[in-house]
């Protein structure tokens, strides 16, 4: 019999078209197409695509043989003895009938990787997998003594790709290399009359960032103000960072609010954080 043509396998959502390093059609895809053109005959048949994906002509021709092959084995039985033509017509219906059955496999597998490339999603080199993070706090945070420094704490994740809150909650960890944007906000509240002051800024690793500092001076009982600011620092896996704050008078604290129509609740602290440039691409 003959053999079957090399078909080779693809999955699909794994094997680009264009390989990225030479920028050429990809050795597995290239293979593909190649057993693709030799299964249609090389440019000489007059088997089409749409042939090779409807099917219904080899399906048809295998059952004609099989009824062939039935009716040859009936005759057998029912004569004394089988000619020698007999058993050459028998062989050859045989082996194109081996043959019809490949070629229908094969095309039902064609048809399978087929399918699997249009249901798999398209492949984007261009676009990173990007890390981000979305977080805030749902309690007031509040210092247990003035010039001390504590980290601001998250108890809600929104969104989160490679950037997540670790233990304790005032850590936030990268999971990928790259330059973050850390982006934040936090609601100061003065409980009581007096000017305070309130400090922040980036820790990373233990290690408070140089020049990383912002001061907030808030004026009489009850007066509240939002601070918020951004920065941008570079991270190797597995590196957290913390915003760390620090009062003048243990009255100020970073306030949350129930909702109240119109407006929906007021977390203490919102953090974002999105990686803008990476240092290594995927």
């Amino acid at each position: 019999m003959t053999s079957p043509p090399n078909i080779t396998n693809i999955t699909a959502p794994r094997v680009p078209l264009v390989d990225e390093r030479t920028g050429l059609i990809s050795r597995e895809w290239y293979r593909f197409f190649l057993n693709l053109f030799f299964l249609t005959g090389s440019g000489q048949s007059a088997v089409t695509l749409e042939d090779l994906q409807h099917m219904p002509d080899a399906l048809a021709a295998v059952t004609g043989l099989q009824n062939s092959l039935n009716t040859l084995a009936q005759e057998t039985l029912t004569q004394p003895a089988v000619t020698v033509d007999q058993w050459a017509a028998l062989t050859t219906q045989v082996e194109a009938l081996a043959q019809a059955v490949q070629s229908v496999d094969q095309l039902a597998e064609l048809t399978k990787q087929v399918d699997a490339l249009a249901a798999a999603p398209v492949y984007t080199p261009q676009l990173r997998n990007r890390a981000y993070g979305s977080f805030y706090d749902t309690t007031t945070q509040t210092a247990a003594a003035i010039n001390t420094a504590y980290g601001m704490t998250f108890n809600t994740t929104d969104l989160t790709n490679s950037v997540y809150i670790g233990s304790p909650t005032s850590r936030v960890y990268v999971a990928k290399p790259g330059v973050y944007n850390i982006q934040f906000s936090a609601q100061l509240y003065n409980t009581s009359g007096g000017n305070h002051l309130a400090y922040i800024w980036l820790r990373v690793n233990g290690t408070n960032v140089a020049y990383s500092a912002g001061e907030t001076r808030l004026k009489s009982n009850d007066s509240e103000i939002v601070a918020a600011w951004n920065y941008v620092y570079q991270f190797n896996p597995g590196d957290y960072f913390e915003l760390m704050w620090s009062v003048s008078d243990t009255a100020v604290q970073i306030l949350t609010q129930a909702a109240a129509a119109p407006v929906p609740a007021i977390p203490s602290v919102i953090l974002t954080v999105t990686d803008n440039i990476s240092a290594y691409q995927d």
